[in-house]
């Protein structure tokens, strides 16, 4: 995991929980078959595609409705 892709999808993501959760659900995605949402190179890792599919809107944390 790059530390830059970290660091700017915690701009979008401030809470690191949060974050963590985001990422760690999309690799488990990523790793049962699902497809990326961006275009990626064979060097880039699960996790390095979650964070950029972070930073480039394509994945996106769903609000829940109070109540």
């Amino acid at each position: 995991m790059k530390s830059d892709l970290v660091e700017q999808a915690a701009v979008i993501v401030p809470d690191p929980q949060i974050l963590i959760n985001m990422v760690s659900k999309r690799v488990q995605q990523l790793n049962t078959g699902r497809a990326p949402l961006i275009d990626t190179v064979p060097s880039m890792g699960a996790a390095d595609i979650a964070l950029t599919e972070i930073i480039e809107g394509k994945v996106k944390l769903a609000e829940q409705p109070n109540g």
